[in-house]
């Protein structure tokens, strides 16, 4: 971020701060906290991308949700929702693709801290040790993580999540391969895992990289819930199905600014549509399925 963009948000979030507490302070009386989902992709300290995060911009964010927030499992932060009430700030971990670097250092500080994530692993490039497209595409492919890698995170007691086969953007392939991508990701991370996968994370996970139609194979498929990447708060009593998640962006101002919940991002949040309908039931029921089975 340059000095000037840097300066403006901090002007910016210091002069809200009281709009933020007080907003804070009716939420909280209402039990209208919204669920905030993060996601990161890589943490390491070489071969920085957009999608990297060094280790002590990672631990500071850690340090800083543990000061403030309850950090939930994914699970925990969709029963939350559903609930209809949240009067605690919330925060749940996600991590996408499946980067082997990620094993150097960040999953073990949560691991030792004993805070859950959600690990979110494309399927194929980890099965055939293949570096990510996007990687590919810089010219600095980067190593995925093993088949034993995600053993040895399921057995630890980590979610392990879909984030199909191929990391391919879902809106641009013909509709007979949706059911693969996003279905048969499930089942290759069933069959690594040996643990029920619950839940799916869109590749890119912007509005235009998801379609009604992959929303229902995901539900039709028996996921708990779906993931997007664009940004938004998780109201409770909303959509329990569409997980809305927010990048960790490695300025501690942006993230803060993010996280604090800012009003008109709130409020673009909380007049969204449902791209699909799922009972709470049928969730519920879904989320009842152990993560160890």
């Amino acid at each position: 971020m340059n000095p000037g963009k840097q300066w403006l948000l901090n002007t910016y979030l210091l002069a809200t701060t009281p709009v933020r507490a007080v907003a804070s302070h009716y939420r909280h009386l209402r039990g209208a906290e919204p669920v905030q989902i993060l996601f990161y992709h890589r943490v390491a300290d070489y071969s920085p991308n957009p999608w990297t995060i060094s280790s002590e911009a990672f631990a500071q964010q850690i340090e800083w949700l543990q000061q403030r927030f309850d950090i939930v499992s994914l699970a925990e932060a969709q029963r939350r929702i559903l609930s209809g009430k949240n009067s605690r700030p919330t925060v749940a971990i996600t991590f996408d693709d499946g980067y082997a670097d990620n094993c150097d250092f960040a999953l073990p500080l949560l691991l030792d801290r004993e805070l859950p994530f959600t690990y979110f692993v494309t399927s194929k490039n980890v099965a055939n040790d293949l570096p990510f497209p996007h990687d590919v595409e810089r010219g600095e492919p980067l190593p995925p993580n093993s088949v034993a890698d995600i053993q040895a995170l399921s057995d630890a007691g980590i979610e392990i999540g879909a984030h199909t086969r191929t990391h391919v953007d879902l809106a641009t392939i013909e509709p007979r391969r949706l059911d693969d991508e996003i279905n048969g990701s499930k089942h290759d991370l069933e069959e690594m895992s040996g643990r029920a996968v619950r839940y799916f994370a869109f590749p890119f996970g912007q509005r235009v990289n998801m379609t009604p139609e992959s929303f229902e194979l995901a539900r039709d498929g028996g996921f708990a819930g779906a993931c997007s990447a664009y940004g938004g708060y998780n109201f409770p009593g909303r959509d329990p199905f569409h997980l809305k998640r927010i990048h960790a962006d490695p300025h501690l101002a942006r993230f803060a600014h993010w996280l604090s919940v800012d009003v008109m991002k709130s409020l673009a949040s909380s007049s969204e549509v449902a791209y699909v309908s799922l009972s709470h039931d049928a969730i519920r029921r879904r989320l009842a399925v152990a993560k160890g089975s």
